[in-house]
């Protein structure tokens, strides 16, 4: 849980970012909603190599300069949605419906797989926060299906997506049933995704506090999960706040804001649906290579 001195270093650092209260030309960029025209992108060919599909946008919002490749495609999220529950969940903190210190119980019918943070918390609780952290932070599937039932069910989750703009994204199940790919269920696009991180964490308009998007993005930065998708197609010397997903059948996703040394950020977005021959490094190097090439595109590597 980021508390007392650990949460005031990352409120230092996402401030040395510009990010802990959106500067001025980052909250201006896109703040009517159109997307900037898309610069001449093909990943075909990438496509191929690693034998898939990919959605992708990458959005530099200082330029306010897009390239974008299958992005109104529909592809299957996976946990990638956990970003968007924390943010749902922390606009009910700020309404005074929710607590961060909450004290929910963790039982053994709550368990699903994958459960680094709840397993071994069951017959105990956990606050609303740890909650949150667990589930952005580690992907822990329990945590986040207490967090959807705890804010109302899956019907308050699309009122969230609905209230930011979002009348494209499908919410139709829990964990983990919600990776299996069945139709439009539980599918977003990259352009979708892209607007809704613009508007949660750019735009003048988001419904975010400053101290949610400070909670929120310091376990986006702090996640040890995908190090070979986004991150590894950045410079060395970038930031990324950022949630993976991932579905064992081919679905490999990673999605967020990438900051150079100095100026404003990049929102990525990248959906990779591998074939069931494809391997995980095929899958995760699409995305990393896309990253590259999107960055050169935009006159960014």
């Amino acid at each position: 849980m980021t508390r007392g001195a650990d949460r005031r270093t990352v409120l230092t650092g996402l401030a040395a970012l510009g990010v802990a209260g959106c500067s001025r030309p980052a909250a201006e960029a896109g703040a009517t909603g159109p997307s900037p025209a898309p610069i001449a992108f093909d990943l075909s060919a990438l496509e191929t190599r690693h034998d898939g599909r990919l959605g992708f946008v990458a959005h530099d919002v200082g330029a306010d300069a897009r390239v974008a490749w299958r992005s109104d495609e529909r592809f299957v999220y996976c946990s990638t949605f956990k970003m968007y529950l924390a943010a749902a969940t922390l606009l009910r903190v700020q309404a005074g419906e929710e607590r961060l210190d909450r004290a929910i119980p963790v039982t053994a019918a709550d368990m699903v797989n994958h459960a680094p943070v709840t397993e071994p918390a069951v017959g105990e609780t956990l606050m609303i926060e740890r909650l949150m952290e667990a589930t952005v932070g580690l992907s822990d599937n329990p945590a986040a299906n207490i967090l959807i039932r705890e804010l109302g069910g899956l019907e308050r989750l699309r009122a969230f997506y609905r209230g930011i703009g979002d009348t494209d994204t499908r919410v139709d199940r829990l964990e983990p049933e919600m990776n299996r790919l069945d139709g439009d269920k539980d599918t977003i696009t990259a352009s979708q995704s892209a607007r809704n991180i613009q508007r949660l964490f750019v735009r003048r308009d988001t419904p975010l506090t400053a101290a949610s998007r400070t909670l929120l993005l310091g376990w986006m930065f702090a996640t040890p999960t995908g190090p070979n998708r986004l991150k590894a197609g950045l410079p060395a010397d970038w930031r990324l706040a950022h949630k993976t997903g991932t579905g064992g059948y081919g679905p490999t996703n990673d999605i967020g804001l990438a900051w150079p040394p100095s100026g404003e950020p990049l929102i990525i977005t990248a959906y990779f649906h591998g074939s069931r021959t494809s391997t995980e490094q095929q899958r995760e190097a699409a995305i990393a290579d896309a990253t590259r090439i999107a960055l050169a595109a935009l006159g960014r590597a």
